[in-house]
């Protein structure tokens, strides 16, 4: 089903499923929204993190989704990966000189339908001040009225990046051969949005 149809397990309806009410602009809930990472470690392991405060907007058209639009500022100094020693080095001029760039953002040029309930969104990435492209593939998960009357819609979403191509390089050699920390950063999302009134 489309977008503004999706069907819950029981095959009912999404709430507030119909077009008419979901197209309009979203902001993005960050209380229960997740933005997470994972980096291959010492070529065994993978570290996973994420970032803490982030705020975003969506614009959604049920009757071409193709103009719909989403844009997203991440505080980079918010990165959190369960280790305070490691954070401390993300955030350094060995990664993400977090002083000198503190926010990293995404700006939508483009958005597809792939089928069903599966979408793709193209758009500008900045980080360290150097823009390029990258696509996010999204599910979407549905739509709801919370108790407090908020209208939400929520997407998953995934993609990646080689963090080289934005000038992020450190990197250490292991003795057993290979690197320290992967090039490739496989990026997750979670979003709840509510509409705005």
């Amino acid at each position: 089903m489309g977008l503004f149809g999706r069907k819950n397990d029981d095959e009912a309806p999404a709430a507030s499923g119909d077009l008419a009410t979901l197209t309009g602009d979203y902001t993005i809930d960050p209380a229960h929204s997740t933005l997470g990472f994972t980096a291959r470690h010492a070529m065994v392991t993978n570290v996973k993190g994420k970032f803490d405060e982030f705020s975003g907007e969506l614009h959604l058209d049920g009757s071409d989704p193709s103009a719909s639009t989403a844009s997203l500022d991440i505080v980079m100094a918010s990165i959190d990966t369960g280790s305070a020693d490691r954070d401390g080095h993300l955030k350094s001029a060995d990664f993400f000189r977090t002083d000198e760039f503190p926010a990293m953002t995404f700006r939508s040029t483009k958005a597809e339908s792939l089928g069903g309930d599966d979408y793709r969104v193209t758009g500008d990435l900045t980080i360290l001040g150097t823009t390029k492209p990258i696509s996010i593939d999204l599910e979407f998960n549905g739509a709801a009225k919370d108790p407090f009357g908020n209208e939400r819609v929520g997407f998953e979403g995934k993609a990646e990046l080689l963090r080289s191509e934005w000038g992020i390089t450190w990197n250490a050699a292991l003795e057993t051969g290979g690197v320290l920390v992967s090039d490739k950063i496989k990026l997750s999302f979670d979003i709840s949005a509510i509409k705005k009134g």
